[in-house]
């Protein structure tokens, strides 16, 4: 089983599918930003499936805000 660190940034009560934020797997470098609760499950799928169909986007140590 994986783990994973979630940070949800900005969420809208009236519409609880809308959340930003960003995914880390412990260990590894990068995060993957969501805008929505279905990019989240895109995120958290793409171990089962090739990341490189999907469109996640993927934010290096360089670019990344703390």
């Amino acid at each position: 089983m994986k783990s994973y660190i979630v940070r949800i940034y900005r969420e809208d009560r009236e519409n609880p599918r809308s959340l930003i934020g960003v995914v880390e797997e412990p260990g590894k470098d990068g995060k993957k930003a969501f805008t929505n609760i279905d990019e989240l499950w895109e995120i958290f799928n793409c171990g089962k499936k090739s990341c490189r169909d999907r469109k996640v986007r993927t934010l290096s140590s360089k670019n990344r805000e703390d």
